[in-house]
């Protein structure tokens, strides 16, 4: 109850300092709106049901980049850590091309993928992908030899010693990065949606910058910023669910 107390105060304090920045006038209210105007945006364009259309239009492109990423990304990860072979040939491509900025992709998305949806998704995957390999690698490598020796002299077979071994060792890993996926998913989602998008959250902040409707893409932040604290507070309830030794 005091962690909750303690959190809810911090994002009260947060917005009540951001209120009196734009109410006392030293920050102009055009360009940092104070809460109670973006509440008032988000409200108008929940009335007119504006926001679910760019809400829905932004999630289908972040669930489907996300799970993309985690099809592609844990069965790599998974087989750099196991094999030292498979790391000395994926490894050295991972770290050439992870430093590079999904926005940079953008122009090649397009000549490879056309205007439509893929090159959004593809971004989107690209973005999530690195997070999620490289911490299911680290954890399939941080598995301590004795855990596998301890069941070994308890008659395990090759299946056990898998699922309950190392799967399980690495799953604490395998958890964070997929968080820390989840989360790129968002952050890349503007530079996605700036691929012919008329529709989206990233749609709706960049047309508020041409048109200078700082109300609009305040809006467009606060609305990510929960759709990201939910997918994240999604992920933690199924790390409580699935590595419940951690929690016990």
């Amino acid at each position: 109850m005091g962690d909750r107390l303690s959190s809810l105060t911090s994002v009260l304090g947060v917005l009540v300092i951001w209120h009196l920045l734009s109410w006392s006038g030293w920050v102009s209210p055009t360009l940092m709106p104070g809460p109670l105007r973006v509440l008032s945006t988000l409200y108008a364009m929940t009335v007119d049901g504006s926001i679910f259309v760019h809400i829905a239009a932004s999630l289908s492109r972040v669930v489907l980049g996300f799970l993309c990423a985690v099809g592609i990304a844990l069965p790599i990860g998974m087989g750099i850590g196991l094999s030292r072979l498979v790391f000395h040939i994926v490894d050295p491509w991972i770290e050439l091309v992870r430093p590079i900025p999904p926005i940079a992709w953008v122009p090649m998305a397009i000549l490879w993928l056309g205007l439509d949806e893929p090159p959004k998704i593809a971004i989107i995957t690209y973005g999530a992908f690195f997070p999620i390999v490289v911490n299911t690698m680290t954890g399939f490598q941080g598995i301590d030899r004795i855990h596998i020796w301890a069941a070994l002299a308890l008659g395990a077979n090759r299946r056990q010693i898998f699922w309950n071994v190392i799967v399980r060792g690495a799953m604490a890993n395998i958890v964070v990065g997929l968080r820390l996926g989840a989360g790129m998913a968002f952050i890349v989602l503007v530079a996605a949606e700036l691929i012919l998008a008329y529709s989206g959250l990233g749609f709706l902040i960049m047309e508020g910058r041409e048109i200078m409707n700082t109300d609009q893409i305040f809006a467009g932040l606060v609305v990510i910023g929960i759709l990201g604290f939910l997918l994240n507070t999604g992920v933690v309830w199924a790390e409580s669910r699935l590595v419940r030794h951690r929690h016990t």
